[in-house]
C-alpha cells in the first residue's frame, strides 16, 4: 500500500512534535515537508536526519507557509496538519477550506492522540491565550510543590530556533545556561524567572527523550505550556489560565478552547485590573464549556524593583517594553509594563514606531496592532541589537521594561529604567495548594 503524502503546517514547536511521537517511525505515512510561520527565521531549513529516525535519512525541508498551495502540487500531498497555537478559529477554518480545495483532507491532532505518558505525576499548566499568566501560575505550581517537599522539574513548550540536535534535549538551571544554549529572548523570557529562584527547567526538541531525562531527577513533572498549546504529557492535573482582558477569546481560539475543556482547574487571573463585565462573561463561558473545572480566582499584582523606582514614572514621558509574543501573535493591547505606567502615574507612553529600525520596524509591520509599546523581540543577535538601537533612539524620560528577563543583560539601555515584577496570588478557596495536595491523596 502507498504511503499517505503529509505536510506539517507548524511555527517549530508543535509540528516537531506531532512528527516525532506519531509519524517519525509511521510506516503508513511519508511526511514529505514542514511549513512554518509566527516566528521569523525558522523556514528555509530541514528539521535534521538526525532526529528523524530511519525512514528520513535525508531530514525533511522546511518552507514558508505562504508557499502552502504549491507544495501540496509539488509533492502530491495528501494531507496536512495543522499543528501551531494562539490563532482564531475562523483562521484554522480559513486554512481548512484552501486545503479542502486542494483535495488534500486536513487535520488537528488531538490531545491523547500526541501526549506522552510519564512515569511520575504530571501537573500541566497551560493557558487560553499567549500572555493570559501561564508563567506566574507554573511557578505558583513550582513553589507549592517545593514546599510539600517534591523534587520539581519543569518542561517548558518548545521554541528550538536554533541548531534542531544541539536543543534536542536541553537542561537550565543558571543564567549562564541560557547563554550556553544561545537562547532567543522569547526564549529567556521564559527560562529565566525559573532559574534566577533556582529552579530547574529543561526544554527543547524532542520531548520523549527530555521527559526521561527530567524523570530522573524528579518526583513530580511540572508542564510549562506555551502559546495556548495543548499538553505534551498526560497530565494527572490540568491547570488552564484564562484571561478576562480577552474575554470571549476562551470561545473562539484554538486550541484554547480544547484546553477550558479538559481542564481540571481553571485559573481566572488578573481580577485585580478587568473589568467586573468581562470576568463575569469568562464565568459565563466556563459554566457553559466546563461546569465541572474548579474556578480559582486570582490576582497578577505588579512590583519594582526598588520603592524609589515610582518616582522614575510619575509624571514623566515613558517608554513601554513589553514581551513580544504577546503583543505579537497574542494580540494583547498592554501589559505588565503597560499596567504599571498607568497605576505608578506616567505622564505619557511615548509611541516608538517613528523611531524603529530594521527588524523592529518590520514586526510592527507584520503586527499593526502592536500600537504604542516596544516588543521585546530577539529572536537572533541582529535583532537585539536592532531593539537596542530602537530603545535608544526613543525621546522619553524613562524605561518601564514589562518583560519577564533582565533586559539590562542584554542590551544598554541609556536612560533611566525601571523593571516590572508579577506573581500570581490566588483569591479565596479552594486555592491551588488546596487542589494539588488533593491531587496526591487521591493519587496514593
Amino acid at each position: 500500500m502507498d504511503k499517505i503524502k503529509v505536510l506539517i503546517m507548524g511555527a517549530a514547536g508543535r509540528d516537531f512534535h506531532n512528527f516525532n511521537v506519531f509519524y517519525r517511525d509511521n510506516p503508513l505515512y511519508d511526511v514529505v515537508a514542514f511549513t512554518a510561520t509566527q516566528i521569523p527565521y525558522i523556514d528555509d531549513r530541514k528539521y535534521p536526519a538526525a532526529l528523524c529516525g530511519k525512514l528520513y535519512p535525508k531530514g525533511i525541508p522546511i518552507f514558508p507557509e505562504s508557499e502552502l498551495l504549491s507544495l501540496i502540487k509539488k509533492y502530491k500531498v495528501e494531507e496536512v496538519v495543522f499543528a501551531y497555537s494562539d490563532v482564531n478559529s475562523q483562521y484554522v477554518m480559513e486554512k481548512a477550506a484552501m486545503v479542502n480545495a486542494a483535495n488534500c483532507s486536513f487535520r488537528l491532532m488531538g490531545y491523547k492522540e500526541t501526549a506522552v505518558k510519564s512515569t511520575k505525576p504530571v501537573i500541566a499548566v497551560v493557558a487560553v491565550r499567549t500572555g493570559a499568566g501561564k508563567s506566574q501560575t507554573s511557578r505558583r505550581v513550582v513553589e507549592i510543590l517545593q514546599e510539600m517537599g517534591k523534587k520539581v522539574v519543569s518542561i517548558r513548550h518548545p521554541m528550538p530556533y536554533g541548531d534542531l540536535v544541539k536543543q534536542k534535549v536541553q537542561r537550565f538551571a543558571t543564567i549562564a545556561d541560557l547563554k550556553k544554549h544561545k537562547c532567543t529572548i522569547e526564549e529567556m523570557e521564559e527560562y529565566e524567572p525559573h532559574v534566577a529562584s533556582g529552579k530547574i527547567i529543561y526544554a527543547g526538541v524532542d520531548y520523549e527523550a527530555i521527559v526521561r531525562e527530567a524523570e530522573k531527577e524528579a518526583d513530580v513533572i511540572v508542564w510549562d505550556g506555551g502559546n495556548n498549546d495543548m499538553p505534551f504529557y498526560q497530565a494527572d492535573l490540568v491547570i488552564t489560565v484564562a484571561d478576562p482582558h480577552r474575554a470571549g477569546n476562551e470561545l473562539t481560539y484554538y486550541p484554547g478552547l480544547t484546553n477550558i475543556t479538559i481542564a481540571d482547574v481553571i485559573v481566572l487571573n488578573k481580577i485585580d485590573s478587568a473589568s467586573p463585565e468581562n470576568i463575569q462573561t469568562v464565568r459565563d463561558s466556563i459554566q457553559k464549556i466546563n461546569p465541572k473545572a474548579i474556578i480559582v480566582d486570582a490576582a497578577s499584582p505588579l512590583s519594582l524593583d526598588k520603592e524609589g523606582d515610582i518616582n522614575l514614572i510619575k509624571g514623566k514621558r515613558v517608554l513601554v517594553v513589553e514581551d513580544g509574543p504577546t503583543l505579537t501573535h497574542g494580540g494583547m493591547k498592554y501589559g505588565a509594563g503597560t499596567l504599571a505606567a498607568l497605576k505608578f502615574g506616567a505622564k505619557e507612553i511615548v509611541d516608538p514606531r517613528p523611531y524603529a529600525v530594521k527588524s523592529i520596524l518590520d514586526t510592527y509591520k507584520k503586527y499593526p496592532g502592536i500600537g504604542v509599546l516596544l516588543p521585546a523581540m530577539g529572536y537572533s543577535d541582529a535583532q537585539i541589537k536592532d531593539l537596542e538601537t530602537t530603545l535608544n533612539r526613543v525621546p522619553c524620560d524613562t524605561v518601564i521594561i514589562g518583560t519577564p528577563i533582565n533586559l539590562k543583560r542584554l542590551i544598554k539601555i541609556k536612560k533611566p529604567s525601571v523593571t516590572v515584577n508579577y506573581s500570581l496570588q490566588e483569591i479565596g478557596k479552594p486555592d491551588l495548594k488546596d487542589i494539588i495536595t488533593d491531587m496526591f491523596k487521591k493519587k496514593k
